[in-house]
């Protein structure tokens, strides 16, 4: 798969579960519930244990899409993608790890807040941006960066869940990143409740 058509499966998705656990097998659980629920794409954040090892696991899924978050440099970047991470995202913009993610022809999605640090990543080949944190930002704010950067995409991130996605898709968000609701739900409602969650977030969407 290479990057054009790794973006395109994003873009369909509408949603990536941007997840983070405290061990390994609570992580492979949860994912395992929602990718069956068709909340597919997944980005492994690397502050997670054995985050690599999850990679490889969830990986090997035909039905799943699997990228890491967190990346904080081009080593940890490399590493990523030859255990299986199809993405690449961070939480800000590092021109070693764009090098790295093009050498692959692997997307990289860094975080960014001003015009500046979004002209500095479109340059070094970023097609898609993440916006973040999200909660310093409104939905309006796409058009707004769109002024100057037309052709600019974004992923907003942090602060988005299930009360307000649809918000920033009617805005045109390229997709949105769903953090620390879908943990929270699974540890406090269980499976159950957390395939309820995803039912009513994917069945919420307007294409």
């Amino acid at each position: 798969m290479n990057s054009m058509e790794t973006m395109n499966k994003i873009n369909s998705s509408k949603h990536i579960a941007v997840m983070r656990t405290n061990n390994k097998q609570e992580f492979v659980d949860i994912a395992n519930i929602i990718i069956e629920q068709g909340l597919n794409v997944i980005e492994v954040t690397l502050t997670t244990p054995q985050a690599m090892e999850i990679i490889t696991t969830l990986s090997q899924k035909d039905n799943a899409l699997i990228g890491a978050g967190t990346v904080l440099d081009s080593v940890s970047a490399r590493v990523a993608i030859l255990n299986g991470a199809k993405f690449i995202v961070s939480p800000s913009f590092d021109k070693e790890t764009a090098k790295v993610a093009n050498l692959y022809d692997v997307p990289y999605v860094p975080g960014v807040m001003t015009v500046k640090e979004m002209i500095e990543a479109m340059t070094y080949g970023c097609k898609v941006l993440k916006l973040f944190p999200a909660t310093q930002f409104t939905p309006s704010t796409i058009k707004d960066f769109r002024g100057p950067l037309p052709t600019t995409e974004f992923i907003p991130t942090g602060g988005v869940g299930k009360e307000n996605h649809l918000e920033w898709l009617d805005a045109g968000s390229f997709a949105v990143g769903i953090g620390s609701e879908i943990t929270k739900v699974y540890q406090q409602h269980g499976a159950d409740g957390l395939k309820q969650y995803v039912s009513e977030l994917k069945g919420g969407e307007r294409r």
